[in-house]
Order: structure tokens, then sequence, then C-alpha cells
């Protein structure tokens, strides 16, 4: 039979009533004669509440101290589904994330996975047992615990199907699956059947909380084979492959994000290498930029424009007002009152004209737009914030997505 990866969120296994629904899926599954490895975030709200209880003790602890006490959260999640399970009567042991052999580098609170050493796993496999692994955590070279970063339990369990070349890898959230449109601010937004990687990393990565971004580059790396649907109810998902429809439907998705902000730098002196001062501090400070708009050089002087995470605006300005010196620029504006909205799409690249038609839906809903990025798959717009959800609605009904 075959073997599968499962992933739970903290909604799925919020309350008791919660992880026994979850173990009742998986014993399902189990007695069908599959293996089964399980990934398990923290229960509900139980992240923030130790992040409160950090906050009573140390308004400024390091991340490795961090790291111990938000990995205690899945720990926790693991061992109650393992009881679970023990009550229904299924062999079962739980594993933290460096007892099923998750290597990552050192960066605390942000870790990224070197390697697996599956060993462990595998031989609880071969006693016939279901594995419950804690995700989003792992352990580096010092032995010291390390935490991947929000969303970090989606990449550990595509992480896991991809060492232990599962044949199917089953993200289980709270909605059905991936929509066209968040279904909160599009009721009519409608399931996807399937997408494919690029199109779902870009959706990640564009706002649509779904997915994890990393777990994506993962899925799409190691061609995992994964599915995203319901833990609440039993239903078909949406599957992500390789391959997908992209003659049959031009768009697939509408994204907002909000963690957004524009800076803007006057007078820079028109002349070469100043983009690329300017952009290497910012690298430098690990801050990611994303749309760039430059003017046309007048009076031997432009303007430079550009996006960077909100939450890394306050370090981007203090960077560059130590640097003013030598970027020259006259002054630096910025504007957090913003939000980037995209569409995504493979089968943009052979069909031309869909940008205009996005423009003319904001156009129609009077919505103006500040700046625009494209790529061969998406085209991305930076409206007001307050204008977002608008933003979001006119494009998906213009593209007329409610009824693919």
């Amino acid at each position: 039979m075959a073997l599968i990866v499962q992933k739970f969120g903290g909604s799925s296994v919020a309350n008791a009533e919660r992880v026994f629904r979850v173990a009742n899926r998986i014993k399902s599954y189990y007695e069908k004669g599959n293996s089964v490895v399980v990934v398990v975030s923290a229960q509900g709200d139980t992240t923030d509440d130790l992040l409160e209880k950090a906050a009573e003790i140390n308004n400024a602890p390091s991340k490795r101290e961090m790291d111990v006490l938000l990995s205690s959260g899945e720990q926790i999640s693991m061992a109650l589904l393992a009881m679970a399970l023990e009550k229904l009567g299924c062999p079962v042991i739980s594993l933290t994330g460096w007892q099923a052999g998750m290597q990552t580098d050192s960066k605390h609170s942000a870790a990224r996975i070197g390697s697996i050493k599956t060993e462990r796993i595998q031989r609880e496999l071969d006693l016939k047992k279901i594995v419950i692994v804690a995700g989003f955590q792992g352990i580096d070279r010092y032995e010291d615990i390390t935490t991947l970063g929000r969303g970090g339990s989606d990449t550990s369990a595509v992480a896991l199907a991809a060492a232990l070349h599962a044949d199917l890898c089953q993200i289980y959230t709270d909605v059905k699956g991936v929509y066209t449109a968040d279904p909160r601010i599009v009721p009519d937004a409608a399931q996807l059947e399937d997408i494919s990687y690029d199109e779902m990393l870009e959706l990640a990565s564009l706002g649509a909380n779904v997915l994890h971004n990393r777990s994506v580059e993962v899925a799409k790396k190691y061609n995992v084979n994964m599915e995203v649907l319901s833990s609440f109810e039993e239903a078909p998902g949406t599957v992500v492959k390789e391959v997908n429809k992209v003659e049959k439907m031009i768009i697939r998705g509408v994204a907002r994000d909000n963690d957004v902000a524009r800076i803007s730098l006057t007078d820079i002196g028109d002349e070469p290498g100043k983009a690329f001062t300017l952009f290497s501090i910012l690298a430098k400070k690990n801050i990611n930029v994303d749309i760039i708009l430059q003017s046309i050089g007048r009076d031997n002087k432009k303007d430079i424009s550009f996006t960077v995470p909100e939450s890394s605006l306050e370090t981007a300005l203090e960077t560059l007002k130590e640097n003013m010196g030598l970027i020259g620029a006259k002054e630096i504006l910025h504007d957090a009152d913003v939000s980037k909205v995209s569409i995504v799409g493979a089968g943009m690249v052979s069909n031309p004209g869909v940008a205009a038609k996005m423009f003319e839906a904001l156009y129609n809903a009077n919505i103006n737009i500040k700046m625009i990025s494209t790529s061969e798959i998406k085209v991305s717009v930076l409206v007001a914030r307050k204008e977002g959800e608008a933003a979001v609605r006119a494009i998906h009904d213009k593209f007329n997505l409610s009824n693919i």
C-alpha cells in the first residue's frame, strides 16, 4: 500500500474533539494498509500564548531561547494526538523534530532544512506504527533546537514526504482547498481542482494563506505529489502538481498581501552604480525588495521607488538614513498604507491583454494604481490599503473566476 504524509494545522487539533476527529481520519488511512506519517502544528492559539509568556519575563529574549520555548507547542500537539490514537487502539509513536532527524542551519526563528535522517522514522514504520512528528522544528549542528518560521509545519511535512519518497503528501487546513480568491473577501470564490507548482508558489508568495511558499518550493524541487484539503469535512481537495491545463484557464487566482510598504528615494544621481549601491545596502540587512520603479532621468537626477515587507519598513528606513550620503538621495518618502493585489496564471504567457483587463477592472472600480510589476505568470499592482479588498473583488468578477 501507499506511504502517506499528512499535515494538520493548529485549528485542526485545537481541542480534544478535533484531536479525536483527526485521530479517526488517520486511523481510517492506517486501517487500509497504508504507512502513515503525520506532522502537526501547535494547538489553536498556543504559539501566541507562549509569546505572551515570554514577554512577561523578557521583552527581548534571544532567538535561541525563543526557539526552545515555541517548539514546545508542537510537542504538546504530537503527544496529545498520539494519546488519542492509542485510545483508538492504534500502534503509534510521537517524535520531536530532532528525533525525526530534521537537520537545519543555525538561523534561529527562520531556519532552513538541510537534510533529514529518516532512519528512526523508517524503523518505526517497519514496526507498523503510525509516526507523529512535531512540525516547525529541527536541530542544528550544535544540537540546538531551531524553528522554521511562519508556516514551517507545511515545509516540515513536504520535506519529510520528499525524504521518505512518500506516495502522497496531504496538507489539511480549515478550508477545502485552494480557491480563486480568499473566500472571506470573495464569498463566491471557486475551489480549484488542481494548480501547478509555479502558480501555487506565486499565490503563496503573494499573500494567499493556504500553503507556505517554502513548502511549495520543496514540493516542486522534489516533485512531491501534494493535495490540499479540509480537516473538517470529507471532500475533494486541490491537487498541486507540475503540469496544468493552461490552455483552459488563463487566471488561476487573485491574491492580496497587506505586509507591504512603499519607499521612494528622490533626486538620486542618474549615473551607473546608484541602483546597485542602494539595493546592496538593503540586501546586507536581509531586506527583501519586490516591486521596483525607476523614473526617467531628468537634470541628471532620477527617483527610485520600491516595496519591502511592512515588517521590514522600520529597519529599511533606518538603514537608508544611515547611508544617505552614499546613496546620494535628496529625501526618503514612505507609505505603509498600501496593499499588493496580484493575479496569477501560467496561461498568461500565451494570452495577451490579461494585464489590460486587470487594469480595466480597477479603472471601473475607481481604484488608482500606485505601482505595477509583471512576470510570465503574474501581474501585481500596489493600491491603497483601504481599497485592497475592493480591488480583489473587482478583478475576480472581471475575469469571471467564480464560474471556472
